[in-house]
C-alpha cells in the first residue's frame, strides 16, 4: 500500500481513489479493533497450533495484497484507471458495510479466534441467512476490489491467499461448532451457502 501513502503528499490527493481505499481500510481496521471489547466470555476455543495454518496463509496474503514487501520481479499487471478505481472504492465500502452488518447482528457472540461463547446459539437471520460467514464474505469483496484497484498481479495472488485463509478458518470454525452444537448447526450448513451468496456448496 506504499503507493497509497505517497498519494497523501501529491496534489489532488483528496480526489484519488487510492487515497480513499487507504482511508476506508484504515477506518475499518481501527473500528474493528476498538469493537473487539464487545464480546461474550469464551467457553471453549481452538488451540494456537490448530489456528496457526490459516493465520500464516492469511498473513502472507495480506502482505502481498497491500504490497508490504517489494516483489520487484513480478510484472505490474494492468492500469485500472480512475473510473474503475472509484468503482472499486464503492465495492470496498460495500464489503465493509456487509461485514459490519454481520458483526453487529452477531453481537457479543463475535470472536476474532475460533471459539464457542457461553450460551452460544446459532445466528441464522440477517446476513447469516445469506451466507454462513458474512464477515469473511464482506472482507473478501473488499480485498478483491483492492487488488483490482492496485493493478498488481501479486495483489491478486495475495487476495487468493487471503480467500484461502478465510476458507480454512471457516471450515475449522464449522468443525468446531458442529462438535459443540450438533444437528442444529448441520441443518444450517445444508441450508445456507458458506461464503458466496446463492451458490450452493460455497
Amino acid at each position: 500500500m506504499r503507493e497509497y501513502y505517497r498519494h497523501l503528499f501529491d496534489p489532488g490527493w483528496a480526489t484519488a481513489p487510492s487515497t480513499w481505499i487507504f482511508v476506508i481500510w484504515s477506518a475499518w481496521a481501527l473500528s474493528w479493533f476498538v469493537a473487539a471489547i464487545w464480546s461474550r466470555q469464551t467457553a471453549a476455543r481452538a488451540s494456537f497450533a490448530q489456528e496457526a495454518p490459516y493465520r500464516i496463509v492469511t498473513m502472507v496474503g495480506v502482505v502481498m495484497l497491500f504490497g508490504l514487501v517489494d516483489l520487484a520481479h513480478v510484472p505490474r499487471g494492468w492500469d485500472a484507471g480512475v473510473a474503475v478505481g472509484w468503482v472499486m472504492v464503492a465495492l470496498i465500502a460495500a464489503g465493509f458495510a456487509f461485514a459490519w452488518w454481520a458483526r453487529i447482528h452477531l453481537g457479543a457472540l463475535w470472536s476474532g479466534t475460533i471459539t464457542r461463547k457461553q450460551d452460544h446459539s446459532i445466528v441464522t437471520t440477517g446476513p447469516y441467512a445469506i451466507v454462513r460467514h458474512p464477515i469473511y464474505t464482506g472482507l473478501l469483496l473488499a480485498g478483491f476490489a483492492t487488488a483490482v484497484a492496485r493493478g498488481r498481479w501479486e495483489a491478486l495472488i495475495g487476495e487468493s491467499l487471503f480467500a484461502l485463509g478465510c476458507w480454512m478458518k471457516a471450515r475449522q470454525e464449522e468443525r468446531f461448532l458442529s462438535e459443540k452444537l450438533g444437528p442444529e448447526y448441520a441443518a444450517y450448513r445444508e441450508r445456507v451457502p458458506m461464503l458466496v451468496p446463492f451458490v450452493s456448496g460455497s
